[in-house]
């Protein structure tokens, strides 16, 4: 047998352009004389549709559009194609296999994940039977996603006579998930003694992204072949009987690279997909904001790019220094607008209100907010989305301002801890020098009076990112973070920090997700709580 891999970048609801690629993919494999085409879960809508799998209309134009498209496909080829099916017995997540003009079988997602970004239980049925089909003298069984993480779906397909596991996906990444997913499926392979061929969804969906990096296993649980993550590519996969023959590929690259890789993806798809003509970009001559306008600047070029510094008194002169140079050396626009005197104005303003009260953060925040505005500005009249540059660390303590620099269309740092945004410039210094030394190694600051660190209000990043991850991503409570040795005046602080800030983190943009848990769709707590712990 020879079968096709089509790691596809899809667009959610683009049915007829979804279609398309499936028949350019189909197309390529009948050339090479493939006999089975691989397409992602959910294929002819992508994944994940969210409520747009409540509408009847959508419903019926899916399956229109696969219908149109058995009749297109090279006859020959079997090709596994993923959409929602509505049947007598309700809606489900399916495989249709196509071939010869016509639907060949259908198979229902037995699994359904309701967990972390998965809402599957909200619109599909579970399937209770297998669906296993002949392709190039080999019997295919066919899984979608979740199946091949619990044993049941992957034993009916086997005593359905498969010998080959053909597993379609809609896998979001995150940087511990690659390696979770060879596991399941070396446990499958080892359970049932079948080789595996799991094709991954590639691109970015608003705040998920998919980062492809599909893979062949054999019946022993070897991976005999390996796709590249975050590329749209099609590979051919040759067997030997139902043994895969390895070929050889690249190991996976590090931690700081992949997610660099994600975040490019991210900005450079939901820019592109959303049809916005560019970005523009507050630069402060800061980590964070550098960070950001070489991830920007990877993902659409330098003339999509524009930054603009908003000095204040309070901007340290190696601030505009190197501002002035990361924009010089990576080509993009680049214009300065001070606010000192849109800020004297305001003060002017505000006078009668603030009397009698002592200075405190309304004036800092005042000056991010006028920063806001400007940047909100010149996004409306040019059409270019305001990326953010607040991190994570910055959105669990709420060091960020409503209105001020979490105005914007896009938080590329979201789910990127300040540990992280550090790994992220080295390694992106590593491509090419785009962010200078100093911007690195000095004290992170927001400028907004004189002499100011973040560690002035916050515990060091370190210390601070570890009680984030302990907490946020696993759960454990502040007793049992202390236990493990840090600070217990600094666990009080940042648990504390973290729960007053929700109704913050409900008007930040969406931003990509690259830890097992973001703020967004798999962090949902109340704003308003008496609950203490």
């Amino acid at each position: 047998m020879k079968a096709v891999i089509a790691q596809l970048n899809l667009l959610v609801g683009d049915l007829t352009g979804n279609a398309a690629k499936i028949l350019a993919a189909a197309e390529s494999a009948a050339a090479v004389n493939a006999d089975l085409l691989l397409t992602p879960e959910l294929s002819i809508c992508s994944y994940q549709p969210e409520d747009l799998l409540l509408r009847p209309a959508f419903i019926a134009a899916c399956k229109a559009e696969v219908e149109a498209l058995a009749a297109k496909l090279p006859p020959k080829l079997a090709a596994i194609v993923g959409t929602p099916w509505r049947d007598e017995t309700g809606l489900y997540n399916a495989a249709v296999v196509l071939r010869g003009g016509k639907i060949e079988a259908i198979y229902r997602k037995m699994d359904l994940p309701n967990y972390s970004v998965f809402d599957d239980k909200r619109y599909f049925e579970h399937g209770n039977s297998a669906t296993v089909f002949e392709a190039g003298g080999v019997r295919v069984g066919v899984l979608i996603c979740e199946d091949v993480w619990l044993p049941r779906a992957a034993a009916l397909a086997r005593e359905a006579g498969a010998e080959v596991l053909a597993v379609i996906n809609g896998s979001p990444y995150d940087a511990e998930h690659l390696a979770a997913r060879e596991a399941a499926c070396r446990e499958r392979a080892a359970e049932q003694g079948l080789p595996v061929i799991f094709c991954n969804l590639v691109g970015g969906q608003d705040e998920i992204v998919y980062d492809g990096q599909s893979f062949v296993m054999n019946g022993e649980g070897e991976v005999t072949q390996r796709l590249p993550g975050f590329v749209e590519v099609t590979a051919v996969v040759e067997f030997d009987g139902n043994a895969p023959k390895p070929v050889r590929y690249n190991t996976p690259p590090s931690t700081a690279a992949d997610v660099y890789a994600a975040l490019v993806l991210a900005v450079k798809d939901y820019i592109n997909k959303n049809r916005f003509p560019g970005i523009v970009l507050g630069l402060s001559g800061g980590i964070d904001s550098a960070v950001v306008l070489a991830i920007a600047v990877d993902a659409l070029g330098c003339d999509r790019v524009r930054c603009v510094m908003l000095p204040s008194k309070f901007n340290a002169s190696i601030s505009l220094e190197d501002a002035r140079w990361m924009a010089g050396i990576q080509g993009i626009r680049y214009d300065e607008i001070p606010i000192e005197p849109v800020y004297v104005a305001f003060e002017a303003a505000l006078a009668d209100q603030f009397k009698g009260y002592a200075e405190d953060a309304s004036e800092e925040n005042l000056q991010s907010r006028i920063r806001g505005t400007i940047l909100m500005a010149i996004s409306n009249k040019t059409g270019n989305l305001v990326l953010t540059t607040g991190n994570k660390s910055e959105m669990t303590t709420g060091y960020a301002t409503l209105y001020g620099d979490m105005a914007g269309g896009f938080g590329v740092l979201k789910d990127c801890d300040k540990e992280l945004v550090y790994e992220l410039a080295n390694y992106r210094n590593t491509l090419g020098r785009v962010i200078p030394e100093r911007v690195i190694t000095r004290a992170p600051s927001a400028e907004l009076r004189n002499d100011q660190t973040d560690q002035d209000s916050l515990p060091e990043y370190p210390i601070l990112d570890e009680i984030m991850s302990l907490y946020m991503e696993h759960n454990l409570s502040a007793a049992d973070i202390k236990a493990k040795g840090l600070p217990a005046a600094d666990v009080d602080k940042v648990v504390r920090l973290l729960r007053i800030n929700e109704y913050k983190r409900r008007q930040a943009p969406v931003g990509p997700r690259v830890t097992a848990r973001a703020y967004g769709r798999d962090w949902r707590y109340p704003i308003t709580s008496g609950w203490r712990e």
